[in-house]
């Protein structure tokens, strides 16, 4: 397959395939479930989720231990890592590039958690479109927050971390308003999470 950026190189490729041994736990699946029971508490009527971004899928499997009525999907760019979210069972999954159109049902909430920050910048309004136009309601991102745009070395690499004010860019490009938002500390005592920042916005 052929990208347009080579931040989608690099997640497709084995970087993307080792990513998934370093974020494979139970702990972690854990966290997710107390994460997610904070993020969804203001949303209301929520039955149908896509993820942009899913890996192997803990967040998908977070919201089915959740709320195992849910109708998840998720898009995941690796190969590996979207086979092994396809074989959890608990969501539809597709191969490929959010940077793709996509075009599906609506679902009631889309979101993010940990991807739009390795989205190269000048190709973020095509996840944004993605994120709006297939929601019925609802978007979260659930990212690392700055409030100007800046690059970070991430585990050597340069260009493959940018952190920004990602729920700005959809509520001044959107529309969308705030409805809640919260922070992820890393040394929480019961869920620890990677100083994550997160947003839920309605259309």
């Amino acid at each position: 397959m052929t990208y347009i950026t080579e931040q989608e190189e690099f997640w497709a490729g084995d970087f993307g395939a080792n990513y998934i041994d370093r974020n494979n736990s139970e702990q972690l699946l854990y966290s997710k479930v107390a994460l997610w029971t904070k993020m969804l508490g203001a949303a209301h009527g929520v039955q149908s989720i896509t993820e942009f971004g899913c890996n192997i899928g803990l967040n998908l499997v977070a919201l089915s231990r959740l709320k195992p009525t849910l109708t998840l999907s998720g898009y995941e760019i690796n190969e590996t890592a979207a086979k092994e979210a396809a074989d959890t069972g608990v969501a539809q999954i597709c191969q490929g590039s959010i940077l793709e159109e996509i075009k599906q049902d609506p679902v009631d909430l889309t979101f993010t958690a940990g991807v739009l920050i390795h989205i190269n910048p000048d190709y973020l309004s095509r996840v944004y479109d993605n994120l709006v136009a297939n929601s019925r309601r609802y978007v979260l991102v659930a990212e690392y927050y700055n409030p100007a745009p800046t690059m970070i070395r991430y585990r050597g690499h340069e260009n493959r971390l940018f952190k920004r004010d990602f729920a700005g860019d959809l509520i001044d490009g959107y529309g969308l308003k705030l409805v809640d938002y919260g922070f992820a500390y890393r040394r929480d005592n019961w869920a620890p999470q990677d100083d994550i920042t997160w947003f839920l916005l309605e259309k």
